[in-house]
């Protein structure tokens, strides 16, 4: 079976000028149902070959659905997944991808398939101006970012050595400090609304599941808040002592003195433990 590996263009390819392309090409379409597998296969790589992905995706799907025991079998389910994300199909590319990896779990690139579900995903949840840092993924719905997040941690966890890995591992720490952020903002929310204790249990939980993150340094300080809304004196001066030691130059400190941001509350001066 012939082995490819087509690398990942994020230039976008307008799906008019697409199915356009798809129209004019020679020979025959997918609608042909008398269509040989390896007719079929050659037509496919044909497409790929000249960016006519909505075409390409045509004769992988007839591919798939006519013969889904021939020569040509993985491959096509293979190439279908990244026809789908070309298209920008994310549904569709994982999918795809996960159909591959269940059924073929061996398979000597289905790290490739980890690779586009997890890209389809972080695609699906941000937008083209996140890079301009006009938006914060984090303000927003994050469960296509927390997909990713799985994706990505899965791949770099079962192929160490995959080349996709690096990538891999690069965009965990990125969306682990997106998902961390995430929780502060509803640590946030709960200190406006006084639900301390709420507030004191996600930054806990921005400690225990996001560690080695920035966002934990703001997760002590969320928690000081919530200890002194909770009249916690003596657990907010013992997390007040780890914010001054890990953050000393927290928006919410003056030396070792803390200022609530939305607590009712005098300044928090710290006492070390005698």
């Amino acid at each position: 079976m012939r082995k490819m590996m087509r690398a990942i263009s994020l230039s976008v390819i307008t799906l008019t000028l697409a199915l356009l392309a798809g129209c004019a090409s020679n020979g025959s379409t997918p609608k042909d149902q008398d269509v040989p597998e390896q007719q079929l296969y050659q037509q496919a790589q044909q497409a790929l070959d000249q960016g006519r992905y909505s075409a390409a995706v045509n004769y992988l799907e007839a591919l798939d659905s006519r013969y889904p025991f021939g020569d040509y079998a993985e491959q096509a389910q293979l190439e279908l997944i990244y026809g789908y994300y070309q298209v920008e199909n994310w549904d569709q590319t994982r999918a795809a991808a996960s159909r591959f990896i269940r059924l073929h779990p061996d398979h000597p690139q289905v790290d490739y398939a980890y690779y586009l579900r997890g890209l389809a995903a972080w695609q699906a949840g941000r937008f083209s101006l996140e890079g301009l840092d006009l938006i914060d993924i984090s303000k927003r719905d994050l469960g296509a970012t927390r997909d990713a997040y799985v994706d990505f941690s899965e791949l770099a966890r079962r192929f160490p050595n995959s080349i996709y890995a690096p990538d891999a591992r690069q965009r965990v720490i990125f969306l682990r400090n997106v998902l961390a952020r995430n929780e502060l903002q509803a640590a946030d929310f709960y200190l406006r609304k006084q639900a301390y204790l709420a507030a004191v249990k996600r930054g806990q939980w921005v400690i225990d599941h996001y560690p080695q993150t920035p966002a934990t340094r703001d997760a002590l300080a969320v928690m000081v808040e919530g200890y002194m809304g909770l009249n916690m004196d003596d657990r907010a001066n013992e997390v007040l002592g780890e914010l001054i030691k890990n953050d000393p130059d927290n928006a919410r400190l003056s030396g070792t003195t803390f200022h609530p941001e939305y607590v009712d509350a005098k300044p928090l001066v710290w006492k070390p433990s005698s």
